[in-house]
Protein backbone atom coordinates (compact mmCIF):
# COMPACT_ATOMS: atom_id res chain seq x y z
CA UNK A 1 0.00 0.00 0.00
CA UNK A 2 1.24 3.27 -1.14
CA UNK A 3 -0.05 6.99 0.66
CA UNK A 4 2.63 9.24 -0.65
CA UNK A 5 1.66 11.38 -4.06
CA UNK A 6 3.11 9.56 -7.06
CA UNK A 7 6.80 10.23 -7.56
CA UNK A 8 6.12 11.53 -11.37
CA UNK A 9 4.40 14.74 -9.52
CA UNK A 10 5.19 17.75 -11.45
CA UNK A 11 7.50 20.67 -9.72
CA UNK A 12 6.53 23.28 -12.16
CA UNK A 13 7.05 26.33 -11.13
CA UNK A 14 7.70 30.10 -12.66
CA UNK A 15 7.34 30.32 -16.63
CA UNK A 16 6.90 26.15 -16.63
CA UNK A 17 3.69 26.40 -15.49
CA UNK A 18 0.58 25.62 -17.63
CA UNK A 19 -2.78 25.80 -16.67
CA UNK A 20 -6.21 25.66 -18.77
CA UNK A 21 -9.87 26.35 -18.96
CA UNK A 22 -11.44 23.87 -20.45
CA UNK A 23 -15.80 24.17 -20.31
CA UNK A 24 -18.64 22.41 -22.11
CA UNK A 25 -20.25 24.63 -24.56
CA UNK A 26 -23.63 24.29 -23.23
CA UNK A 27 -26.16 27.60 -22.32
CA UNK A 28 -24.84 30.73 -21.06
CA UNK A 29 -21.30 31.42 -19.87
CA UNK A 30 -22.07 31.75 -15.75
CA UNK A 31 -20.42 32.96 -12.60
CA UNK A 32 -18.73 30.26 -11.77
CA UNK A 33 -17.65 29.33 -14.89
CA UNK A 34 -16.03 32.36 -15.55
CA UNK A 35 -14.38 32.05 -12.14
CA UNK A 36 -12.54 29.41 -13.01
CA UNK A 37 -11.23 30.84 -15.80
CA UNK A 38 -10.46 33.79 -14.26
CA UNK A 39 -8.22 32.22 -11.21
CA UNK A 40 -6.34 29.85 -14.01
CA UNK A 41 -5.57 32.89 -15.70
CA UNK A 42 -4.96 35.07 -13.24
CA UNK A 43 -2.04 32.09 -11.59
CA UNK A 44 -0.85 31.64 -15.02
CA UNK A 45 -0.44 35.91 -15.10
CA UNK A 46 0.92 35.71 -12.45
CA UNK A 47 3.33 33.19 -12.46
CA UNK A 48 4.69 34.40 -16.17
CA UNK A 49 3.33 30.97 -17.60
CA UNK A 50 0.85 30.02 -20.01
CA UNK A 51 -3.06 29.61 -20.25
CA UNK A 52 -4.37 27.35 -22.69
CA UNK A 53 -8.23 27.67 -23.35
CA UNK A 54 -9.67 24.32 -24.90
CA UNK A 55 -13.51 22.95 -25.30
CA UNK A 56 -14.86 20.74 -24.81
CA UNK A 57 -17.38 19.65 -27.18
CA UNK A 58 -18.36 15.89 -27.63
CA UNK A 59 -21.84 16.12 -26.41
CA UNK A 60 -23.91 16.42 -29.76
CA UNK A 61 -26.66 16.47 -27.58
CA UNK A 62 -26.25 19.53 -25.63
CA UNK A 63 -23.18 21.36 -27.20
CA UNK A 64 -23.59 24.30 -29.39
CA UNK A 65 -21.86 26.86 -31.48
CA UNK A 66 -23.81 29.63 -29.78
CA UNK A 67 -22.81 29.03 -26.45
CA UNK A 68 -18.99 28.62 -27.77
CA UNK A 69 -19.59 32.34 -29.16
CA UNK A 70 -20.66 33.11 -25.86
CA UNK A 71 -17.91 31.90 -23.94
CA UNK A 72 -15.67 33.44 -26.53
CA UNK A 73 -17.69 37.09 -26.19
CA UNK A 74 -17.37 37.00 -22.53
CA UNK A 75 -13.66 35.63 -21.79
CA UNK A 76 -13.20 38.50 -24.10
CA UNK A 77 -14.87 40.80 -23.03
CA UNK A 78 -13.50 40.21 -19.11
CA UNK A 79 -9.97 40.51 -21.18
CA UNK A 80 -9.31 37.22 -19.61
CA UNK A 81 -7.17 36.77 -22.39
CA UNK A 82 -5.35 32.94 -22.99
CA UNK A 83 -1.90 31.69 -25.18
CA UNK A 84 -2.70 28.34 -26.78
CA UNK A 85 -6.50 27.16 -27.96
CA UNK A 86 -9.03 27.83 -29.58
CA UNK A 87 -9.18 30.69 -31.27
CA UNK A 88 -5.46 30.99 -31.13
CA UNK A 89 -3.83 28.38 -32.08
CA UNK A 90 -0.85 25.96 -30.64
CA UNK A 91 1.30 23.84 -30.88
CA UNK A 92 -1.38 21.00 -29.45
CA UNK A 93 -3.91 21.74 -32.12
CA UNK A 94 -6.98 21.22 -32.39
CA UNK A 95 -7.93 22.55 -29.33
CA UNK A 96 -11.71 21.20 -29.73
CA UNK A 97 -11.98 17.68 -28.38
CA UNK A 98 -14.47 17.14 -31.42
CA UNK A 99 -11.90 17.14 -33.48
CA UNK A 100 -8.96 14.57 -31.73
CA UNK A 101 -10.55 11.57 -31.73
CA UNK A 102 -7.73 10.14 -33.53
CA UNK A 103 -5.62 11.05 -30.64
CA UNK A 104 -7.77 9.97 -28.07
CA UNK A 105 -7.72 6.55 -30.40
CA UNK A 106 -3.52 6.42 -30.42
CA UNK A 107 -3.32 6.90 -26.89
CA UNK A 108 -6.25 4.41 -25.92
CA UNK A 109 -3.58 1.89 -28.27
CA UNK A 110 -0.80 2.91 -25.97
CA UNK A 111 -2.66 1.95 -23.11
CA UNK A 112 -3.81 -1.40 -24.34
CA UNK A 113 -0.45 -2.35 -25.46
CA UNK A 114 0.86 -1.81 -21.37
CA UNK A 115 -2.05 -3.78 -20.25
CA UNK A 116 -3.27 -0.68 -18.30
CA UNK A 117 -6.79 -0.88 -19.85
CA UNK A 118 -8.67 -4.25 -20.78
CA UNK A 119 -11.86 -5.77 -22.68
CA UNK A 120 -14.84 -5.29 -20.82
CA UNK A 121 -18.22 -7.10 -21.89
CA UNK A 122 -20.62 -6.67 -18.68
CA UNK A 123 -23.40 -4.84 -19.01
CA UNK A 124 -25.47 -3.16 -16.16
CA UNK A 125 -27.89 -6.03 -16.07
CA UNK A 126 -25.33 -8.64 -15.67
CA UNK A 127 -23.45 -6.64 -13.00
CA UNK A 128 -26.41 -5.88 -10.55
CA UNK A 129 -27.22 -9.95 -11.21
CA UNK A 130 -23.62 -10.92 -9.78
CA UNK A 131 -23.98 -7.99 -6.85
CA UNK A 132 -27.24 -9.52 -5.86
CA UNK A 133 -25.81 -13.08 -5.74
CA UNK A 134 -22.54 -12.37 -4.38
CA UNK A 135 -24.39 -10.19 -1.57
CA UNK A 136 -22.78 -7.15 -2.51
CA UNK A 137 -24.69 -3.67 -2.70
CA UNK A 138 -25.54 -2.20 -5.98
CA UNK A 139 -24.18 1.10 -5.04
CA UNK A 140 -20.80 -0.59 -5.19
CA UNK A 141 -21.52 -1.07 -8.90
CA UNK A 142 -19.28 -2.85 -10.94
CA UNK A 143 -17.37 -5.19 -9.45
CA UNK A 144 -14.23 -6.11 -12.02
CA UNK A 145 -15.49 -9.80 -13.33
CA UNK A 146 -14.23 -8.96 -16.66
CA UNK A 147 -10.65 -8.47 -15.50
CA UNK A 148 -9.32 -11.95 -15.72
CA UNK A 149 -11.49 -13.08 -18.84
CA UNK A 150 -9.69 -15.57 -21.24
CA UNK A 151 -9.24 -14.99 -24.87
CA UNK A 152 -12.02 -17.96 -25.07
CA UNK A 153 -14.44 -15.95 -23.21
CA UNK A 154 -13.72 -13.10 -25.06
CA UNK A 155 -14.69 -14.36 -28.15
CA UNK A 156 -17.47 -15.83 -27.30
CA UNK A 157 -18.96 -12.32 -26.47
CA UNK A 158 -17.62 -11.27 -29.56
CA UNK A 159 -19.62 -13.90 -31.37
CA UNK A 160 -22.46 -13.11 -29.79
CA UNK A 161 -22.21 -9.40 -31.23
CA UNK A 162 -20.91 -7.38 -27.95
CA UNK A 163 -18.22 -4.95 -28.23
CA UNK A 164 -16.09 -4.20 -25.28
CA UNK A 165 -16.07 -1.46 -23.41
CA UNK A 166 -12.60 -0.34 -22.14
CA UNK A 167 -11.81 -0.03 -18.26
CA UNK A 168 -8.76 0.92 -16.16
CA UNK A 169 -6.98 -1.09 -14.55
CA UNK A 170 -7.12 0.57 -11.01
CA UNK A 171 -4.09 -0.23 -8.92
CA UNK A 172 -4.59 -1.86 -5.20
CA UNK A 173 -3.01 1.26 -3.44
CA UNK A 174 -3.85 4.14 -1.35
CA UNK A 175 -3.76 7.60 -4.16
CA UNK A 176 -2.99 10.63 -2.77
CA UNK A 177 -1.85 14.14 -4.04
CA UNK A 178 -1.60 17.62 -1.92
CA UNK A 179 -4.29 19.61 -2.94
CA UNK A 180 -2.81 23.20 -3.52
CA UNK A 181 -6.05 24.48 -1.40
CA UNK A 182 -6.91 21.94 0.92
CA UNK A 183 -3.86 19.85 2.09
CA UNK A 184 -3.26 16.25 1.79
CA UNK A 185 -6.30 14.45 0.29
CA UNK A 186 -5.97 10.18 0.39
CA UNK A 187 -8.37 7.79 -1.48
CA UNK A 188 -8.07 4.82 -0.21
CA UNK A 189 -7.54 1.46 -2.21
CA UNK A 190 -10.77 0.17 -3.12
CA UNK A 191 -12.66 3.07 -2.51
CA UNK A 192 -13.59 2.58 -6.36
CA UNK A 193 -13.81 -0.03 -8.96
CA UNK A 194 -12.34 -0.28 -12.37
CA UNK A 195 -13.85 2.10 -14.31
CA UNK A 196 -14.50 2.90 -18.26
CA UNK A 197 -12.18 5.19 -20.42
CA UNK A 198 -14.03 4.19 -23.74
CA UNK A 199 -17.33 2.98 -24.20
CA UNK A 200 -18.24 0.19 -26.58
CA UNK A 201 -17.92 1.53 -30.04
CA UNK A 202 -14.96 3.79 -29.38
CA UNK A 203 -16.94 6.84 -27.76
CA UNK A 204 -13.99 8.13 -25.14
CA UNK A 205 -16.07 9.34 -21.92
CA UNK A 206 -14.91 12.72 -20.02
CA UNK A 207 -12.98 10.08 -17.37
CA UNK A 208 -10.62 9.73 -20.19
CA UNK A 209 -10.44 12.74 -22.81
CA UNK A 210 -9.82 14.97 -19.52
CA UNK A 211 -6.56 13.88 -18.40
CA UNK A 212 -5.61 12.41 -21.52
CA UNK A 213 -6.12 16.21 -22.88
CA UNK A 214 -4.49 17.63 -19.88
CA UNK A 215 -1.41 15.36 -20.65
CA UNK A 216 -0.71 15.78 -23.93
CA UNK A 217 -0.86 19.30 -23.51
CA UNK A 218 1.61 19.12 -20.99
CA UNK A 219 -0.36 20.48 -17.88
CA UNK A 220 1.14 21.03 -14.99
CA UNK A 221 -1.66 22.54 -12.60
CA UNK A 222 -5.26 21.50 -12.45
CA UNK A 223 -7.53 24.51 -11.22
CA UNK A 224 -10.97 23.56 -11.04
CA UNK A 225 -13.93 23.44 -8.70
CA UNK A 226 -14.57 21.67 -5.78
CA UNK A 227 -17.54 19.64 -7.67
CA UNK A 228 -15.07 18.17 -9.23
CA UNK A 229 -12.68 16.70 -6.51
CA UNK A 230 -14.46 12.93 -6.25
CA UNK A 231 -13.34 12.44 -9.68
CA UNK A 232 -9.50 13.68 -8.74
CA UNK A 233 -9.14 9.68 -7.65
CA UNK A 234 -9.80 8.30 -11.63
CA UNK A 235 -7.36 10.87 -12.75
CA UNK A 236 -4.52 10.31 -10.36
CA UNK A 237 -5.75 6.55 -11.27
CA UNK A 238 -5.15 6.81 -15.42
CA UNK A 239 -2.67 9.51 -14.77
CA UNK A 240 -0.32 6.51 -13.30
CA UNK A 241 -0.86 4.82 -16.55
CA UNK A 242 -0.42 7.38 -18.89
CA UNK A 243 3.09 7.36 -17.18
CA UNK A 244 3.67 3.87 -17.25
CA UNK A 245 2.68 4.05 -20.84
CA UNK A 246 5.18 6.69 -21.82
CA UNK A 247 2.43 9.44 -23.22
CA UNK A 248 3.49 11.81 -20.19
CA UNK A 249 6.18 12.13 -18.05
CA UNK A 250 4.62 13.70 -15.02
CA UNK A 251 1.38 13.69 -13.31
CA UNK A 252 0.42 17.36 -12.70
CA UNK A 253 -0.68 19.62 -9.35
CA UNK A 254 -4.29 19.75 -8.40
CA UNK A 255 -5.96 22.77 -6.43
CA UNK A 256 -10.02 22.64 -6.17
CA UNK A 257 -11.39 25.96 -5.79
CA UNK A 258 -14.57 26.46 -2.97
CA UNK A 259 -18.13 26.38 -4.12
CA UNK A 260 -20.06 29.85 -5.10
CA UNK A 261 -23.27 29.91 -3.46
CA UNK A 262 -26.41 31.27 -3.46
CA UNK A 263 -26.80 35.21 -1.58
CA UNK A 264 -28.79 32.77 1.25
CA UNK A 265 -25.58 30.84 1.87
CA UNK A 266 -26.98 27.76 1.94
CA UNK A 267 -26.52 26.31 -1.69
CA UNK A 268 -24.66 26.29 -4.76
CA UNK A 269 -25.48 29.15 -6.72
CA UNK A 270 -27.78 27.90 -9.65
CA UNK A 271 -26.70 28.53 -13.07
CA UNK A 272 -30.58 29.67 -13.78
CA UNK A 273 -30.18 32.27 -10.77
CA UNK A 274 -30.04 35.91 -12.98
CA UNK A 275 -27.26 36.58 -10.51
CA UNK A 276 -25.43 33.49 -12.05
CA UNK A 277 -26.11 34.67 -15.61
CA UNK A 278 -22.58 37.02 -16.79
CA UNK A 279 -24.44 38.88 -19.61
CA UNK A 280 -27.79 39.88 -17.32
CA UNK A 281 -24.76 41.50 -15.21
CA UNK A 282 -23.49 43.04 -17.95
CA UNK A 283 -26.97 44.05 -19.23
CA UNK A 284 -27.68 45.47 -15.60
CA UNK A 285 -24.49 47.76 -16.13
CA UNK A 286 -21.37 46.00 -14.15
CA UNK A 287 -17.56 47.18 -16.12
CA UNK A 288 -15.77 44.55 -16.81
CA UNK A 289 -12.63 46.07 -14.22
CA UNK A 290 -15.37 45.95 -11.66
CA UNK A 291 -16.83 42.23 -12.05
CA UNK A 292 -13.56 41.00 -12.36
CA UNK A 293 -12.44 42.19 -9.23
CA UNK A 294 -15.58 40.48 -7.34
CA UNK A 295 -14.97 37.88 -9.12
CA UNK A 296 -11.40 37.49 -7.94
CA UNK A 297 -13.13 37.66 -4.20
CA UNK A 298 -14.63 34.45 -4.71
CA UNK A 299 -12.61 32.71 -2.64
CA UNK A 300 -9.50 35.02 -2.48
CA UNK A 301 -8.81 38.06 -1.48
CA UNK A 302 -5.85 40.55 -1.73
CA UNK A 303 -5.74 41.96 1.92
CA UNK A 304 -7.99 41.33 5.19
CA UNK A 305 -8.77 45.19 4.91
CA UNK A 306 -8.96 45.86 1.33
CA UNK A 307 -11.61 44.96 -1.15
CA UNK A 308 -10.77 47.12 -4.33
CA UNK A 309 -7.99 46.66 -6.55
CA UNK A 310 -6.73 46.87 -10.10
CA UNK A 311 -6.36 43.89 -12.88
CA UNK A 312 -2.68 44.49 -12.53
CA UNK A 313 -2.58 44.48 -8.65
CA UNK A 314 -4.54 41.20 -9.07
CA UNK A 315 -1.93 39.64 -10.79
CA UNK A 316 1.00 40.78 -9.04
CA UNK A 317 -0.44 39.03 -5.59
CA UNK A 318 -2.38 35.99 -6.64
CA UNK A 319 -1.44 33.14 -5.62
CA UNK A 320 -3.12 29.58 -5.65
CA UNK A 321 -2.27 28.20 -2.40
CA UNK A 322 -3.87 31.56 -0.82
CA UNK A 323 -7.11 30.50 -1.93
CA UNK A 324 -9.88 29.78 0.99
CA UNK A 325 -11.46 26.10 0.83
CA UNK A 326 -14.47 27.43 2.07
CA UNK A 327 -17.52 28.34 0.11
CA UNK A 328 -17.71 31.30 -1.37
CA UNK A 329 -20.99 33.75 -1.25
CA UNK A 330 -22.25 35.81 -3.98
CA UNK A 331 -22.98 38.92 -2.60
CA UNK A 332 -24.87 41.18 -5.12
CA UNK A 333 -24.84 44.44 -3.14
CA UNK A 334 -21.07 44.15 -2.60
CA UNK A 335 -20.48 43.18 -6.57
CA UNK A 336 -22.42 46.80 -7.19
CA UNK A 337 -20.47 48.88 -4.04
CA UNK A 338 -16.91 47.15 -5.96
CA UNK A 339 -18.02 48.22 -9.92
CA UNK A 340 -19.58 51.85 -8.48
CA UNK A 341 -15.52 51.80 -6.74
CA UNK A 342 -14.38 51.45 -10.43
CA UNK A 343 -16.61 53.31 -12.38
CA UNK A 344 -15.53 55.99 -10.50
CA UNK A 345 -11.39 55.32 -11.58
CA UNK A 346 -12.02 55.86 -15.24
CA UNK A 347 -11.20 58.69 -17.12
CA UNK A 348 -14.35 61.05 -17.85
CA UNK A 349 -13.84 60.74 -21.40
CA UNK A 350 -13.51 56.66 -20.52
CA UNK A 351 -16.68 56.90 -18.06
CA UNK A 352 -18.73 58.72 -20.97
CA UNK A 353 -18.12 56.74 -23.67
CA UNK A 354 -18.77 53.68 -21.28
CA UNK A 355 -22.45 55.01 -20.82
CA UNK A 356 -23.03 55.60 -24.20
CA UNK A 357 -24.23 51.88 -25.62
CA UNK A 358 -27.21 51.97 -22.58
CA UNK A 359 -28.05 55.16 -23.63
CA UNK A 360 -28.27 54.30 -27.39
CA UNK A 361 -29.94 51.01 -26.35
CA UNK A 362 -32.47 52.55 -24.40
CA UNK A 363 -33.79 55.22 -27.06
CA UNK A 364 -32.43 58.19 -24.60
CA UNK A 365 -29.66 58.89 -28.11
CA UNK A 366 -30.07 57.95 -31.42
CA UNK A 367 -28.32 56.15 -33.75
CA UNK A 368 -25.59 57.31 -34.25
CA UNK A 369 -25.72 60.14 -31.31
CA UNK A 370 -26.07 63.22 -32.92
CA UNK A 371 -22.63 66.03 -31.94
CA UNK A 372 -25.08 67.81 -30.04
CA UNK A 373 -25.81 64.55 -27.74
CA UNK A 374 -22.29 63.71 -27.76
CA UNK A 375 -21.56 67.09 -25.88
CA UNK A 376 -24.61 66.81 -23.69
CA UNK A 377 -23.09 63.45 -22.44
CA UNK A 378 -19.34 64.49 -22.39
CA UNK A 379 -20.58 67.72 -19.96
CA UNK A 380 -23.49 65.27 -17.76
CA UNK A 381 -20.93 62.50 -17.56
CA UNK A 382 -19.28 64.00 -14.54
CA UNK A 383 -22.56 65.02 -13.10
CA UNK A 384 -23.42 61.52 -12.33
CA UNK A 385 -19.92 59.56 -12.01
CA UNK A 386 -19.20 60.10 -8.08
CA UNK A 387 -22.94 58.78 -7.54
CA UNK A 388 -23.28 55.73 -9.97
CA UNK A 389 -22.55 52.24 -9.25
CA UNK A 390 -23.96 50.45 -12.28
CA UNK A 391 -23.93 51.61 -16.27
CA UNK A 392 -27.62 51.05 -16.17
CA UNK A 393 -28.81 53.23 -14.18
CA UNK A 394 -27.63 56.23 -16.63
CA UNK A 395 -30.76 56.60 -19.10
CA UNK A 396 -32.96 57.01 -15.78
CA UNK A 397 -30.47 59.47 -14.40
CA UNK A 398 -29.53 61.13 -17.87
CA UNK A 399 -32.71 60.84 -20.21
CA UNK A 400 -34.37 64.03 -19.02
CA UNK A 401 -31.12 66.20 -20.46
CA UNK A 402 -31.72 64.30 -23.54
CA UNK A 403 -35.70 64.44 -24.21
CA UNK A 404 -38.25 65.95 -22.31
CA UNK A 405 -40.25 64.60 -19.63
CA UNK A 406 -43.40 62.93 -20.43
CA UNK A 407 -44.32 62.05 -16.95
CA UNK A 408 -43.48 62.19 -13.37
CA UNK A 409 -42.47 59.11 -11.44
CA UNK A 410 -44.96 58.18 -8.43
CA UNK A 411 -42.63 58.70 -5.45
CA UNK A 412 -41.88 61.41 -6.66
CA UNK A 413 -45.03 63.54 -6.62
CA UNK A 414 -46.12 61.57 -3.81
CA UNK A 415 -42.84 63.57 -2.35
CA UNK A 416 -44.03 66.82 -3.09
CA UNK A 417 -44.79 69.58 -0.73
CA UNK A 418 -48.29 70.72 -0.61
CA UNK A 419 -47.15 73.87 -1.87
CA UNK A 420 -45.20 72.64 -4.47
CA UNK A 421 -47.48 74.77 -6.97
CA UNK A 422 -46.39 77.90 -4.49
CA UNK A 423 -42.31 76.87 -4.67
CA UNK A 424 -42.79 76.61 -8.70
CA UNK A 425 -43.95 79.81 -9.66
CA UNK A 426 -41.48 81.44 -7.32
CA UNK A 427 -38.67 79.21 -8.60
CA UNK A 428 -39.75 80.38 -12.23
CA UNK A 429 -40.02 84.37 -11.22
CA UNK A 430 -36.27 83.93 -9.52
CA UNK A 431 -34.91 82.35 -12.79
CA UNK A 432 -36.71 84.64 -15.03
CA UNK A 433 -34.48 87.56 -13.66
CA UNK A 434 -31.55 85.61 -14.35
CA UNK A 435 -29.85 86.78 -17.94
CA UNK A 436 -29.83 83.62 -20.60
CA UNK A 437 -26.34 84.12 -20.83
CA UNK A 438 -25.25 84.10 -17.22
CA UNK A 439 -27.37 81.05 -16.88
CA UNK A 440 -24.52 78.87 -15.22
CA UNK A 441 -25.00 76.96 -11.84
CA UNK A 442 -23.77 79.65 -9.31
CA UNK A 443 -26.04 82.05 -10.52
CA UNK A 444 -29.31 79.73 -10.47
CA UNK A 445 -28.10 78.42 -7.18
CA UNK A 446 -28.02 82.29 -5.55
CA UNK A 447 -31.67 83.21 -7.52
CA UNK A 448 -33.12 79.94 -6.25
CA UNK A 449 -31.67 80.60 -2.41
CA UNK A 450 -32.59 83.99 -2.38
CA UNK A 451 -36.12 83.19 -3.48
CA UNK A 452 -36.57 79.88 -1.63
CA UNK A 453 -35.02 79.74 1.22
CA UNK A 454 -34.75 83.71 2.64
CA UNK A 455 -37.98 84.60 0.67
CA UNK A 456 -40.19 81.93 1.72
CA UNK A 457 -38.03 80.50 4.89
CA UNK A 458 -38.08 77.04 3.36
CA UNK A 459 -35.41 74.33 4.01
CA UNK A 460 -33.16 73.13 1.36
CA UNK A 461 -34.95 69.68 0.48
CA UNK A 462 -38.24 71.29 0.32
CA UNK A 463 -36.88 74.32 -1.57
CA UNK A 464 -35.33 72.32 -4.72
CA UNK A 465 -37.44 69.04 -4.09
CA UNK A 466 -40.36 70.70 -7.13
CA UNK A 467 -37.62 72.04 -8.81
CA UNK A 468 -36.12 68.50 -9.00
CA UNK A 469 -38.94 66.94 -10.21
CA UNK A 470 -40.24 69.07 -12.68
CA UNK A 471 -36.96 69.45 -14.73
CA UNK A 472 -36.36 65.47 -14.15
CA UNK A 473 -39.58 63.54 -13.41
CA UNK A 474 -37.62 61.90 -10.61
CA UNK A 475 -37.15 62.03 -7.45
CA UNK A 476 -33.32 61.36 -7.41
CA UNK A 477 -31.39 63.62 -10.24
CA UNK A 478 -28.00 64.89 -11.11
CA UNK A 479 -26.97 68.43 -9.17
CA UNK A 480 -29.51 70.75 -10.08
CA UNK A 481 -28.22 74.03 -10.86
CA UNK A 482 -25.92 71.92 -12.95
CA UNK A 483 -28.84 70.48 -14.26
CA UNK A 484 -30.44 73.53 -14.85
CA UNK A 485 -27.49 75.14 -16.45
CA UNK A 486 -27.22 72.27 -19.48
CA UNK A 487 -30.66 72.83 -20.24
CA UNK A 488 -30.73 76.48 -20.34
CA UNK A 489 -33.02 79.07 -18.89
CA UNK A 490 -35.91 78.27 -21.81
CA UNK A 491 -36.52 74.57 -21.41
CA UNK A 492 -36.01 75.06 -17.54
CA UNK A 493 -38.79 77.40 -17.07
CA UNK A 494 -41.19 75.47 -19.03
CA UNK A 495 -40.49 72.27 -17.35
CA UNK A 496 -41.31 74.40 -14.08
CA UNK A 497 -44.13 75.76 -15.61
CA UNK A 498 -45.31 72.22 -17.05
CA UNK A 499 -45.48 70.64 -12.98
CA UNK A 500 -47.15 73.92 -11.82
CA UNK A 501 -50.22 73.77 -13.74
CA UNK A 502 -50.36 70.43 -12.62
CA UNK A 503 -50.57 71.32 -9.32
CA UNK A 504 -53.02 73.95 -9.50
Amino acid sequence: MSAAPHPATTTASGSDVRVRFCPSPTGLPHVGMVRTALFNWAYARHTGGRMVFRVEDTDAARDSEESYRQLIDALTWLEIDWDEGVETGGPHAPYRQSQRHDIYRGVLEKLIASGAVYESYSTAEEIDARNAANGRAKQLGYDNFDRALTQEQKDAFRAEGREPAWRLRVPDVDLTYVDLIRGEVTFPAGSFPDFVVVRAGGIPLYTFTNPVDDALMGITHVLRGEDLMPSTARQLALYAALVDAGVTTFVPRFAHMPLVLGEEGTKKLSKRDPKADLFLQREKGFIHEGLLNYLSLLGWSIAADRDVFSRQELIEAFDIVDVNPNPARFDQKKAESINGDHIRMLAPEEFAARLTPYLVGAGVMSVPPTDAQRDMLHKAAPLVQERMQMLGEAPGLLGFLFRDVESYDDDALKGLPANAAEVLAASADALSAVPADGFTADAIQAALAGALIDGLGLKPRVAYGPARVALSGRRVSPPLFESMELLGKDVTLARLERLRATRG
